[in-house]
């Protein structure tokens, strides 16, 4: 098999039932009450089934929107993109700047990874080269929080609207790619902007307020956002949800930092697969990827006080940024921990992950095919 094929059949659109186990796990929390009191005091009866529809609407529009950016962008720059993380991955600083700009681009830091396991597996780079390059591509998730902040789903229609006409009416293949991309970056944040409008009723609701307050507290969020990560296999994802959920007043700062470093372990899932079967520098990258992840989200959840308090002062009332400028802080200081200790990083793994034992004269001759 290919890698190009093995690219394909690791990204494919998230199953049916992870889905639906993302959408039903909130709606079981809150169905245990039926009513919203409005802001006159008077109950107010939510139509959950029109809610669930809506969210389900919103849901799909945004999942499909995401996975058909990610293949839109690696047809575009796949394979020039390959080259380029192959000629920076040498440098230490240039290699955490090309892992950030490689994972905005592909608008996912799995795909950015998982190139680089094929470059490593090939033998065109060590492991000890591309670590600084994933440490970048943590930093390149932070800068899809930053645009879902921006509150912009007015314009989706917009750039659906001039995304289907590029992605038709021209002959240029150039154009027509583009046209994909602008028309995925619309489904995204129109499907946003439909998760939003559904979830309004649901604000001050009891249910969803006490369990936002148990989100609240560190390790449930964090466990709540890895869970989310791993249903719907995207980061970027969870991150958008999160924050679209934070603009309607439904996550409250605290619990969407929790589950903002949750969703850094949760994003490990795809880079591991891609290890099987790969060589031993191979799977010390994504090993490291993992180890990289759990050390730095170890450290936000002990300092996670310090970093709401930040976030906080950053962005006034303004929770979604809030949340987006934790995320940037988050994974840029923790890059800056770990950069000077590559190094020290590398000789760990090859102690985690030693090179495999030289074979014997004899057991190279019964390894041998036989003609």
């Amino acid at each position: 098999m290919s890698r190009c094929s093995t690219h394909r059949r690791l990204f494919v659109a998230p199953r049916p039932g992870r889905v639906l186990a993302l959408i039903g796990a909130p709606f079981l929390a809150l169905l245990l009450s039926t009513t919203v009191l409005a802001q006159d005091g008077a109950p107010q009866r939510i139509d959950w089934w029109q809610l669930a529809i809506e969210f389900i609407a919103g849901l799909s529009l945004f999942l499909y929107g995401v996975t058909q950016l990610s293949g839109a962008l690696r047809q575009m720059a796949g394979d020039r993109m390959r080259q380029v993380l192959e000629l920076s991955a040498r440098n230490r600083v240039v290699g955490v700047g090309t892992g950030t700009l490689a994972t905005f681009i592909l608008d996912s830091s799995s795909v950015t990874i998982i190139i680089l396991i094929a470059i490593v597996n090939a033998g065109l780079l060590s492991f000890a080269h591309v670590i600084p390059v994933i440490m970048g591509s943590n930093i390149g998730t932070t800068l899809s929080s930053q645009i879902f902040a921006l509150d912009i789903d007015q314009y989706a229609p917009l750039a659906l609207a001039i995304g289907l006409l590029l992605a038709f009416l021209p002959r240029s293949e150039v154009w027509r790619r583009a046209g994909m991309v602008m028309f995925s970056i619309g489904l995204i944040f129109f499907g946003l902007h439909v998760i939003g409008s559904s979830a309004e009723p649901l604000e001050g609701h009891p249910g969803l307020l006490r369990w936002v307050e148990r989100m609240e507290t560190p390790l449930l969020g964090a466990v709540a956002g890895c869970v989310m990560t791993l249903l719907i296999q995207s980061s970027s994802a969870t991150m958008g949800i999160i924050i679209t959920l934070a603009s309607q007043g439904l996550i409250t700062l605290p619990a969407g930092v929790a589950m903002m470093l949750g969703a850094e372990i949760g994003t490990c899932s795809d880079t591991l697969v891609a290890t099987i079967g790969r060589s031993r520098d191979a799977v010390r990258a994504g090993l490291f990827h993992l180890l990289f992840n759990i050390a730095t989200v170890a450290l936000g959840l002990l300092f996670i006080e310090q970093l709401t308090g930040w976030a906080a002062d950053t962005a006034g009332n303004d929770v979604p940024r809030q949340i987006a400028n934790a995320h940037v802080a988050f994974n840029v200081v923790g890059v800056l921990l770990v950069l000077p200790f590559t190094r020290g990083v590398t000789r760990a793994l090859r102690w985690l992950i030693p090179d495999a034992r030289a074979k014997g004269p004899v057991e190279q001759e019964a390894a041998q095919p036989a003609e």
